[in-house]
C-alpha cells in the first residue's frame, strides 16, 4: 500500500492544488469521491481491467457512469489517469485529496468507539474537549463495539486514546505481571 500511496500522492497533490486555485475543494472532493467508488466497483473494474480497451475507452467508462456529476476539468483528470494506466489509484488519490483538505482547513476525522451508542450530549462534550486538544475543528464519526464494556476509544489520524474500561483493565493486567 505504501507504493500505491506513493504513486498517487502527486496526482493528489495536483488534483488539490488545482482545485484550491480554482477555488472547488468540496466539488473536487466529491467528484473525486464518486470517481473513486465507480473505479473500486468490482463490475467496473473487471471491465477495465480487460486488455484490449485503450485508455481512451475506460476514462469514458468511468466519466460515463458518473455522468453530469464531472465537469470537463475532472474528465481531464481521469483521462490522464488512464493515459498512465494509473485508474486503479483514484480511491488512493481521493483519500489522500481528503487529507490534504483536512489538513488545509485544520479539520481532524475523529472516530469515537463506545459500548453503546452516544447521546448527543456526550458526543458533543467529547468533540468540544477534543477540539481543545488537538487545536483542530472535529470531524466526528462514531461506532459501536460492544466489547469494550465502558468507556470510549477515540481515534484521531495517529492518535489513540483509549478511555474504555477493557483498555484500563489490560494496563492494570500487564502491571500486574510486571
Amino acid at each position: 500500500m505504501a507504493e500505491l500511496t506513493t504513486i498517487a500522492r502527486p496526482y493528489a497533490k495536483a488534483a488539490f492544488l488545482f482545485a484550491k486555485e480554482q477555488n472547488g475543494l468540496a466539488e473536487w472532493e466529491q467528484m473525486l469521491g464518486l470517481a473513486a467508488a465507480v473505479a473500486q466497483d468490482a463490475t467496473m473494474r473487471a471491465y477495465l481491467d480487460q486488455p484490449e480497451l485503450d485508455s481512451e475507452t475506460q476514462a469514458k467508462a468511468i466519466a460515463d457512469v458518473c455522468g453530469d456529476e464531472l465537469n470537463e476539468s475532472a474528465r481531464n483528470f481521469i483521462a490522464q489517469l488512464a493515459d498512465n494506466k494509473r485508474l486503479a489509484l483514484l480511491p488512493t488519490i481521493f483519500m489522500l485529496f481528503h487529507e490534504l483538505l483536512a489538513e488545509d482547513q485544520r479539520i481532524i476525522d475523529v472516530e469515537l468507539i463506545a459500548p453503546f451508542e452516544l447521546e448527543d450530549a456526550e458526543t458533543d462534550s467529547l468533540v468540544a474537549a477534543l477540539k481543545k486538544r488537538l487545536g483542530q475543528d472535529v470531524q466526528v464519526s462514531t461506532s459501536v463495539d460492544e466489547s469494550l464494556i465502558g468507556g470510549v476509544l477515540v481515534r484521531a489520524g495517529d492518535t489513540v486514546i483509549d478511555g474504555s474500561v477493557r483498555g484500563r483493565l489490560n494496563r492494570l493486567a500487564e502491571q500486574l505481571n510486571s
